[in-house]
């Protein structure tokens, strides 16, 4: 993640000034424009990390937003933490040093980002643990909050899960609407095999045994299995196999921990979970903020 991007400013600057943080009357009102804090966040639950990089980031933000001076600060982490790794309840996972009413002003914008991304990566590392041992490796899906899809999908891959299609350009996914608007599943992957350039793969999506046959029949690049049982996933990879050896099969539809297995083991390369992004709970950190003493 290159958390000094222009994109990524923009969300974390859009972030900071939708809290109004740079007027924040109560610090104003009632902390020494000078004093020095420590900022200590720490993870209250266990969970994986994910988004450590954003806080130097909204800190320099704050830094050009606040009226007053607020000097130089320092952010730093243990070895062992870093976007990724797994902690137990009570770690530290950032201390930063810096001015105390930079600290209080931006702490819940910090939290608010990290406890989303941490929640998500956590959830995920479920998902790519619980299909361990297998071939299938676990997509994330479009199912993202407005504006924040880059750190959604970065807090994936913090989880060990593989980011699909960033957005509508980035690969063609035909899908029940594309079928049911275009005149039927041969009729739109024809046209789409047809138009697409070199290096862009056709995926569709089937839900049904007639649809499947169309797919194959189609020469699709990628079989999507949506909404099937594990039993009829394994008969339609078996048969997808069979004639079309190097076609990629992927899995999705109201997948939960307690069934992703199944699908892994029946051969899909993939098992798309948009519960990743659309459902994880946030992470519940804190930030304990102590006086520096001279």
């Amino acid at each position: 993640m290159d958390w000094k991007s222009k994109r990524i400013r923009t969300i974390l600057e859009a972030a900071l000034a939708e809290d109004k943080v740079a007027n924040d009357i109560t610090t104003a009102l009632t902390i020494d424009p000078k004093l020095r804090a420590t900022g200590t966040i720490l993870a209250k639950q266990a969970c994986v990390v994910s988004g450590l990089g954003c806080i130097p980031v909204i800190l320099d933000i704050y830094g050009k937003m606040s009226s007053i001076p607020v000097g130089r600060f320092e952010v730093v982490s243990h070895p062992e933490i870093f976007d990724g790794v797994k902690v137990r309840a009570g770690q530290p996972l950032a201390v930063i040093r810096h001015n105390a009413a930079a600290l209080l002003s931006t702490e819940r914008v910090i939290l608010n980002l990290m406890q989303r991304m941490c929640g998500i990566a956590t959830l995920t590392h479920e998902f790519v643990t619980a299909v361990a041992k297998t071939k299938t490796k676990v997509l994330d899906t479009r199912k993202t909050i407005p504006g924040l899809r880059i750190l959604d999908k970065y807090a994936v891959s913090c989880g060990g899960g593989v980011n699909h299609r960033l957005d509508l350009q980035d690969g063609i996914l035909i899908k029940n609407n594309h079928i049911s608007l275009g005149g039927g599943l041969s009729t739109v992957l024809e046209k789409a095999m047809r138009g697409h350039k070199p290096g862009q793969v056709v995926q569709v999506e089937v839900r049904s045994e007639t649809e499947l046959e169309q797919a194959i029949e189609g020469g699709a690049e990628s079989i999507l299995l949506d909404n099937m049982t594990p039993a009829q996933t394994k008969k339609a990879v078996k048969k997808i196999r069979a004639a079309l050896p190097e076609t990629k099969i992927e899995s999705s539809g109201s997948m939960n921990l307690k069934t992703v297995r199944k699908y892994a083991l029946a051969g899909v390369d993939f098992i798309s979970v948009g519960a990743l992004t659309h459902s994880a709970t946030a992470v519940d950190l804190s930030m304990r903020i102590t006086a520096d003493v001279f």
